[in-house]
């Protein structure tokens, strides 16, 4: 029992120190030249991959990619299309990792507090259950109430607790829903249209999680439709208006990477500012400024003079 104790404790401490040393290496990028940026990101990507392979031994693509894979072509840029800048490659390089952290953090967390279930069990003097991937495979154990991991459950195992009524989302009060409903949705001879135009009528009436359904909607049934630069970009601003600006980033980003020539293709960069900035991440917003300001000069000139410069204030942006 004392030696599966002390296995547990070790696999715990490399497990969050993997973490932490991950978390130190990606937040130690500074801001300097385009060269040397791209060999730190090289190489915080490497150690990424080699860390997950560390921290998940016999895993698959669902944790990590594999280390040969296929080489893609790279894609020809339409004529007139304004080509990706390394700018660009940055903020999506960044995303990628952050988001590989992100796995990271969440299976140590799963795999702590296994681990922490496990010492219990073994200081009531219960007989431990080896770690998945570490002291050799086991049978998945099915959780019981209250959370706690137990034997495989048997075939007839009881239906779940139902959800608590103090954790589920409230629901709509009758007046909004009515208000909801006296929002006219158009009727004409382009049905792609009308449930675009719908989706700005609710987010124009503030109906923010109204308005990012419908758009979701509309995306869904209508991805080709001549209107779905407007639909990505007015889904990410129903997003930010509804004061969640890391979801917004994600429909401007995707925006503005699907169709660098869409309509609203410059608000989605120019917005992509505005969200970092709101998420206090100067250097990224700063980093989509730039762009925005050599890809769309015309733009940052014109029609969206007043957002460009009011975003900027503030930032000390090179």
């Amino acid at each position: 029992m004392n030696r599966s104790l002390v296995a547990i404790r070790s696999m715990r401490l490399a497990a969050t120190s993997a973490v932490a040393l991950v978390l130190a290496g990606t937040l130690a990028v500074p801001v300097q030249a385009q060269d040397n940026t791209n060999t730190r990101l090289n190489k915080v990507e490497s150690e990424v991959r080699a860390l997950q392979r560390k921290v998940f031994p016999g895993g698959d693509g669902k944790f990590f990619e594999p280390q040969i894979t296929p080489a893609t072509p790279t894609p020809t840029p339409m004529p007139g299309q304004p080509a990706s800048t390394p700018i660009t490659d940055v903020l999506v390089r960044l995303d990628s990792v952050e988001a590989q952290i992100r796995q990271l953090t969440s299976q140590v967390e799963q795999n702590t507090n296994r681990i922490n279930q496990l010492e219990a069990r073994l200081a009531a003097g219960a007989p431990a259950e080896p770690a998945p991937g570490a002291l050799g495979p086991v049978q998945q154990p099915a959780p019981a109430a209250g959370g706690q991991a137990l034997s495989p459950a048997p075939a007839s195992s009881p239906a779940p607790a139902p959800t608590p009524a103090a954790s589920r989302p409230a629901a709509p009060s009758n007046s909004r829903i009515d208000a909801v409903r006296a929002i006219v949705k158009p009727q004409s001879a382009d049905p792609a249209d009308d449930e675009y135009s719908y989706g700005f009528r609710l987010w124009e009436a503030k109906f923010y999680p109204e308005a990012q359904q419908q758009l979701k909607l509309y995306l869904e049934k209508y991805p080709k439709h001549a209107r779905s630069s407007w639909g990505r970009n007015l889904l990410g601003r129903a997003y930010l208006d509804d004061g969640n600006p890391l979801e917004a980033a994600k429909w401007f980003v995707q925006n503005y990477q699907t169709d660098k020539r869409g309509d609203r293709a410059p608000d989605s960069l120019l917005y992509l500012a505005v969200s970092m900035k709101q998420l206090k991440d100067s250097k990224r917003a700063c980093i989509a400024l730039a762009e925005f300001s050599e890809t769309y000069a015309s733009e940052a000139a014109g029609r969206l003079k007043g957002t460009y410069d009011s975003t900027r204030s503030g930032l000390s942006c090179a």
